[in-house]
């Protein structure tokens, strides 16, 4: 496999072909700087309908940058393909003014004034059910397709039409926002399992990257499951990848406040639904793939398919492929169309980076990372369990193909000092091992509750739920692997959502029944969440580790469409500090 890098040959020497201009690296270079102007969204209308009294104008949804180079709207309608529409705008005073454009937003709670709103039709309701309250909140136009197109233009305001706008607006944001992507060293991460946990370690390996760079003062980004990062500025994030509207509009804040390079997961669901349109990874990572939203893929070949779709020349420069999985050989013997580099934490001889020598700790592990060109280094993956080292040696890699050090990457992935909820260490002065897990995968559950039995002296007690309105087929066998692999497996709810929470159960236990009684563990069921963990720690000695698992990051609770405050996180560390003060009499069984 040949190793190439965003701006250049392997040797770092630039090329052109569909790249030109220069790409941005973080090789030590010059840096162009980004060229938004121009004006203050709170300053464009009176409408600053969130405005917080006596304050600065406040908006809901995703930052947007403060400076913004309004686009004229027959721009837009003419990069759509369309007549351009009337270019009066209701109450202006003059209406022969033509309409300009300063942001884009799908949610009508968001919009600013100056906004395109895109009106998406949707399973229940279609956005143009609300544009009234954008245009209220300052819209300038309207974006929607034939069927909404009526409802928009009862407002009065300029209409752009697409048979599919959500596929249009991901091309309409980059305009928008100067592309701002283009200034940005983009590391995008897909696969089934591991792409927070990578995104973070990538992040560290860019931070550590950063630091070396003298009197310059560069800022990393991260997009993903848990939080946006713009430099040290961290946002809770709604869903794995934004809609295409918010992921441009931060692209656009990052490079107004100097940040040079960014990692983000990329899920199936965003490359499907258009939500990465208009971005072209310098680096897109690919982890593994295992059963999983088969409620939205017609099966695992259709799910793979739509991960392959970050390795097309659209969506990609360079790939970097596990060939440890099944799919990722698919991508590095020919389904890629971009060239890609390959690693192993296998060990794979093939492989152009891969991992020997692996020392698997409870806090982590170290290992020796070999190179294409000979080139040795001890590395370490600052999280526990052997899928953290092939998740650490795909960071390294990606880094080193993005043009970091392989030393300075190894180092920047070592010093994360951890992801949220990725068996996150919850310590109460107990004499055993307590960790947080987000797995809530069959695959996932194995591997974790494998990794952690290495390292565990004595029992593994282990707490799982899945999840409702979700996959039910994944929910058997998940209770047959805590069965299988755990001594003691309570079996509690996740987040029920819209089912019975024990109609999961009792899926969950008939999995579990299913183990030969020889080789299953104690087996309890607790619906209350709570009280499951309650249960689980009490049954833990000197020795032993208790994993609560399915949640990891997550600080809420559906049942029956109400979510309420629940972080596994501090409901264990509350068992474990009442399970200190007031010793119960263990169960073990």
């Amino acid at each position: 496999m040949t190793t190439i890098t965003p701006d250049g040959t392997p040797d770092g020497t630039p090329t052109r072909g569909n790249c030109s201009p220069p790409r941005p690296s973080l090789r030590p270079g010059p840096v162009v700087p980004g060229t938004l102007t121009a004006v203050s969204h709170a300053d464009q209308s009176p409408k600053a309908q969130h405005a917080a009294k006596g304050g600065a104008a406040t908006y809901p949804g995703a930052p947007r940058p403060e400076r913004v180079r309004p686009t004229p709207l027959a721009d837009l309608a003419e990069q759509l393909g369309s007549p351009a529409p009337d270019a009066g705008h209701p109450g202006a005073a003059d209406a022969a003014q033509p309409v300009m454009v300063t942001g884009i937003t799908h949610d009508s709670r968001a919009v600013r004034p100056g906004d395109v709103y895109a009106a998406l039709p949707g399973a229940r309701l279609h956005g143009a059910d609300f544009v009234a309250q954008a245009a209220d909140l300052g819209a300038a136009a309207v974006l929607t397709d034939p069927s909404g197109a009526e409802r928009a233009a009862a407002t009065g305001l300029p209409v752009l039409v697409a048979d599919n706008p959500r596929a249009r607006m991901g091309a309409l944001a980059v305009s928008i926002y100067g592309a701002p992507g283009e200034d940005l060293l983009q590391i995008g991460i897909t696969g089934t399992s591991g792409k927070t946990t990578t995104a973070y370690l990538i992040e560290g390996g860019l931070r550590a990257a950063a630091a070396q760079s003298p009197g310059e003062v560069s800022l990393t980004g991260l997009i993903g499951t848990v939080e946006t990062r713009i430099g040290d500025e961290r946002i809770k994030s709604e869903r794995t990848t934004p809609e295409a509207t918010d992921l441009q509009a931060l692209f656009a804040v990052m490079r107004e406040r100097g940040v040079r390079a960014v990692a983000m997961e990329v899920s199936s669901h965003a490359l499907v639904l258009g939500r990465v349109d208009g971005c072209v990874f310098d680096v897109a990572i690919f982890n593994n793939l295992s059963p999983e939203h088969m409620e939205f893929h017609s099966g695992m070949e259709d799910y793979f398919q739509a991960k392959a779709q970050l390795f097309t020349k659209a969506r990609s420069r360079a790939g970097v492929v596990n060939l440890d999985d099944e799919y990722g050989k698919r991508l590095a013997e020919g389904e890629s169309e971009v060239p890609v580099t390959t690693f192993s934490a296998e060990g794979h001889p093939d492989a152009d980076w891969r991992a020997s020598d692996v020392e698997v700790g409870t806090l982590g592990s170290t290992f020796t990372v070999h190179g294409p060109d000979g080139r040795t280094l001890r590395a370490a993956s600052p999280i526990a369990g052997p899928f953290n080292v092939a998740n650490a040696l795909a960071a390294i890699t990606s880094l080193v193909v993005a043009g970091v050090d392989p030393q300075t990457a190894a180092d920047g992935v070592a010093a994360v000092p951890g992801v949220p909820g990725r068996l996150e260490r919850i310590d109460a002065g107990q004499p055993y091992l307590a960790v947080v897990d987000y797995a809530h995968k069959t695959d996932a559950v194995e591997s974790v509750l494998r990794a952690l039995r290495k390292v565990t002296d004595g029992k593994l007690h282990a707490v799982l739920g899945c999840g409702g309105d979700r996959d039910p087929h994944k929910r058997a066998p998940m209770g047959a692997a805590m069965a299988r692999l755990a001594d003691t497996a309570v079996l509690t709810s996740d987040n029920p959502r819209g089912e019975d929470p024990l109609a999961i159960l009792a899926t969950m236990l008939a999995g579990a029944a299913e183990v030969p009684i020889h080789e299953r563990g104690t087996v309890l069921v607790e619906e209350e969440r709570a009280a499951a963990i309650a249960a689980a720690v009490a049954r833990a000695e000197p020795g032993d580790t208790v994993i609560v698992a399915g949640k990891g990051h997550e600080q809420g609770q559906d049942i029956a469409g109400v979510v309420r405050p629940f972080d596994d996180r501090q409901v264990l560390r509350e068992a474990i500090e009442a399970s200190l003060k007031s010793p119960q009499p263990n169960h073990q069984g």
